[in-house]
């Protein structure tokens, strides 16, 4: 198991829309995420900026992103998402949410 850590900014005046979304957040994006080996998946808000937490227990990280990405129900919920959501400026290439170095964690 791995775990994950990334940011996101949320646009000014989209929190309760966002929110709104993701206490009914649809069942079949829901189980693709499982199926996808991602656990204990947790979405933070604070000052406009958006921390997950999820744990990957799969072995190819990579290969069930790109099953998650490839998936209508789940592109439709980014589409809708996306356009709430603004990228940090200093993201690698290729991220919209910004991965973050684990610097701690005790258990």
């Amino acid at each position: 198991m791995k775990r994950y850590g990334q940011i996101i900014g949320l646009k000014p005046g989209k929190y309760e829309e966002y929110k709104k979304y993701h206490a009914s957040a649809w069942p079949d994006v829901l189980h693709k995420i499982k199926e996808c080996n991602i656990e204990n998946y947790s979405i933070f808000y604070k000052d406009d900026l958006l921390f997950a937490y999820f744990e990957y227990t799969g072995n190819d990280f990579v290969a069930d992103m790109a099953k998650m990405a490839a998936d209508p129900k789940t592109r439709a919920w980014w589409a809708i998402m996306k356009p709430m959501q603004q990228p940090v400026a200093s993201r690698a290439e290729g991220e919209w949410w910004a991965h973050m170095e684990e610097v701690f964690h005790v258990s």
